[in-house]
């Protein structure tokens, strides 16, 4: 099964004068009861935070939290201990398990874009805990780069306590990958910029594919693309 969601479908969000969102999944005012989740995946944001501004102090409990930046720095500090900037190219990964108080910040001059997701445990009552990788996925060309996972065959990448994985990837127009799957899992894929062939759908700028009961989910490069593609288990057992 294949649906896709056009970019005018996406959830778009202000506040203030500071911060842009896209909710990808129903978060805060916006509530769709048939877009709630996707597996294990709570929040899929894409946020534009401007200069000097940010999210003060607040909780997070029982969730695996991912910050993917693409352009700017984030800044973080927590109750751990932890301060530090996340840049461009950078992954950060926050386990709240039993609960931890956070603040995300853009100190700069410029514009931060970062991804947001969150991830429901394989596990709860963890240890809060936080890594920050240095993956520079910006560079990928014509594959696709794990971010973060929690399966642990995967090298190089940011480890979370979740059954799933985020990859970016790039496909040049004419460039082709299969990625394969199980129909015990659930695919989705997010178009940042150009477009995409996926199993013969035509894919735009920020389009997103979900894709079910499946063996291969087949990208074709339209328009030298780049894209998410997000990886989990159908079945809650599984998570």
């Amino acid at each position: 099964m294949i649906t896709l969601i056009t970019a005018d479908k996406r959830h778009n969000a202000e506040v203030g004068d500071w911060l842009k969102s896209h909710y990808h999944l129903s978060f805060a005012d916006y509530y769709d009861p048939g877009n709630v989740e996707f597996g294990p995946l709570r929040v899929f944001n894409e946020d534009v935070i401007q200069p000097h501004s940010g999210f003060p102090s607040h909780p997070h409990a029982e969730m695996e939290i991912v910050h993917i930046v693409l352009d700017g720095e984030l800044t973080h500090k927590d109750d751990l201990g932890h301060e530090v900037t996340v840049k461009a190219g950078n992954v950060q990964r926050i386990t709240a398990g039993k609960g931890i108080n956070v603040t995300e910040t853009n100190e700069t001059d410029n514009p931060l874009h970062v991804f947001q997701l969150w991830f429901l445990p394989n596990k709860r009552g963890l240890a809060p805990s936080y890594e920050n990788m240095t993956l520079d996925f910006l560079d990928t060309k014509n594959t696709l780069k794990p971010l973060v996972t929690g399966q642990k065959v995967l090298e190089n990448v940011t480890y979370m306590n979740s059954n799933s994985t985020v990859y970016y990837g790039n496909l040049g127009q004419g460039e082709n990958y299969d990625f394969k799957t199980f129909k015990i899992r659930k695919t989705l894929v997010y178009v940042i910029e150009g477009s995409l062939l996926i199993n013969n759908m035509e894919v735009g700028k920020y389009d997103q594919v979900r894709l079910e009961f499946l063996d291969v989910v087949s990208l074709h490069g339209t328009g030298d693309a780049t894209f998410l593609l997000i990886d989990v288990p159908a079945a809650e057992a599984n998570y």
